[in-house]
């Protein structure tokens, strides 16, 4: 499988942890649609391919930065909202990447506003919400503009998992 993996990363691979490509042991993607059902969707799928690669007890940690990734990746692809992006037919692409001991997910969106995550106390305020909850619960996380023929940016989060026993 390691070819399509790489490719896969090509556009990813710019602003990601200093991570070889070419040693991730397990990928996979989903294209989402521009509606906040995608959530679930995400999650679904997010949980259908961690059951497969065994990563112990980061599961929930990573289910729920996933949801909060696509909540606010949706947030800025829905028309109406961030402008014209319903010129694609799938704005919101998640990634899912493991290495031996790390894993990432990466979701892609058209927006090209900077992701600021708040520590708030005013739990009545969405906004910046999703990544403070995405800081607490992933190793590091970041994001980077994408570059090229492809709009938008890509927001990260870092898992380390135990080695197997």
């Amino acid at each position: 499988m390691g070819t399509n993996g790489s490719t896969m990363l090509e556009p990813l691979r710019q602003g990601l942890p200093p991570l070889d490509p070419a040693a991730v042991s397990n990928a996979a993607s989903c294209a989402l649609p521009a509606r906040y059902e995608a959530v679930r969707e995400a999650r679904l799928f997010t949980r259908r391919t961690l059951d497969q690669w065994d990563v112990g007890d980061r599961f929930d940690d990573i289910c729920l930065v996933v949801s909060e990734l696509v909540t606010n990746a949706l947030r800025h692809a829905l028309p109406g909202d961030a402008g014209r992006c319903g010129d694609q037919a799938s704005p919101v692409r998640l990634h899912l990447m493991r290495w031996t001991e790390r894993l990432v997910c990466a979701v892609r969106d058209p927006s090209h506003e900077t992701p600021v995550a708040r520590d708030s106390d005013d739990f009545s305020s969405e906004s910046g919400r999703g990544l403070f909850l995405v800081d607490s619960f992933s190793d590091s996380w970041g994001w980077h503009p994408l570059a090229g023929t492809l709009n938008g940016k890509v927001v990260w989060a870092l898992f380390r998992l135990r080695p197997a026993e």
